[in-house]
């Protein structure tokens, strides 16, 4: 792939068809065959070609709108986000376009060129795009805020703490008497997670333990429910679930519950992003708590000081989490501890 971003050049070496075919397909113009037209669709994916025309109106142009790339848009997490991020966009005068990619590659590259021409600047969430795609937009001029991502230079990057206060969580479980914890989530399946999964393994090891594989599943209620049902199947079952996120969590405790399990007293049981659900439930859901409308102002108005050309400087900001203490961890509920905050 080449270092510069992708031209129509490359797009038609790669598809191995005439620049005027290539041209055809991306203007939607003039007869092509189905064939031609996938070739194209494969190669400006593969290269994450953006269209020259719409790589420079998104860099020298003014549209008064913020483009946003998600992942996802399930569950309960991105409502407050994209409260957040609308309300100072909005206050502003500025509109948000939101585009979603589903975790397609396929999905990203239509997100792109769907967006080309129509924003001032894009907000990235998680890995909703790959790497090469950002920074293929930023060698085009285009700004790009990072949202729940690693830094990446040259890329303002907005997340929130996770692995410090996944450490702290776990390490009260094990001083608590639990033994064997196992945590529930991918951390292949996006940065926050595998943040997570590294202090959740970093309390073992600082108690000279192996750190257990992790459960690889995704982040919802049927997986959490599926959790609950192998841990029904298993004969030395572990005493603690560390979910990823309370969807799991409160998916799991529901099914352990009907099946007669109790929580704390056999198995305790913790979530990550305290949902509203959370302190309703019967028992309280221990979780970390993140400042989700927060997350999506900030990102905001990173963006829009890229826009504006206000800062030069690239910010990586990190936000604070805090865990909160309810009953299903077998502790007293009110209690919280606080994470550190970056900037």
């Amino acid at each position: 792939m080449p270092s510069r971003p992708a031209t129509i050049y490359d797009v038609a070496a790669l598809a191995k068809l005439s620049i005027a075919t290539v041209s055809r397909v991306l203007q939607g113009t003039g007869p092509v065959s189905e064939k031609a037209r996938l070739k194209v669709a494969e190669a400006a994916r593969e290269l994450n070609y953006v269209p020259l025309r719409a790589a420079r109106s998104l860099a020298v142009h003014r549209h008064e709108a913020h483009g946003l790339v998600l992942p996802d848009l399930a569950g309960p997490f991105y409502g407050d986000l994209l409260m957040g991020y609308e309300r100072w966009a909005g206050e502003r005068g500025q509109s948000v376009i939101i585009t979603v990619t589903h975790g397609r590659s396929d999905e990203a590259g239509r997100a792109l060129r769907e967006l080309a021409g129509r924003v001032d600047g894009i907000v990235v969430h998680g890995n909703a795009l790959n790497l090469d795609a950002v920074k293929g937009l930023r060698q085009a001029g285009v700004p790009v805020v990072l949202l729940a991502h690693p830094p990446v230079s040259g890329c303002d990057s907005v997340r929130t703490e996770s692995a410090g206060s996944a450490e702290k969580l776990t390490r009260r479980l094990l001083a608590s008497g639990r033994k064997d914890l196992v945590f529930v989530g991918d951390p292949n399946s996006g940065y926050d997670v595998a943040e997570r999964y590294k202090g959740f393994s970093a309390a073992h090891r600082k108690r000279d333990l192996p750190a257990p594989k992790p459960e690889q599943l995704p982040l919802t209620e049927e997986a959490g429910a599926a959790m609950a049902e192998h841990w029904l199947t298993l004969k030395s079952r572990p005493d603690g679930l560390v979910c990823a996120n309370d969807e799991l969590a409160l998916a799991a405790i529901k099914t352990l519950q009907a099946k007669g399990i109790g929580v704390p007293g056999e198995v305790v049981v913790t979530g990550w992003d305290d949902v509203m659900a959370a302190r309703y439930v019967s028992p309280g859901l221990t979780t970390v708590r993140q400042p989700m409308a927060e997350l999506g102002r900030l990102a905001a108005q990173r963006l829009h000081e890229r826009i504006t050309g206000e800062r030069n400087r690239t910010r990586n900001d990190v936000l604070a989490t805090q865990i909160v203490l309810r009953t299903s961890c077998g502790t007293q509920p009110g209690e919280s501890e606080a994470s550190n905050e970056e900037t």
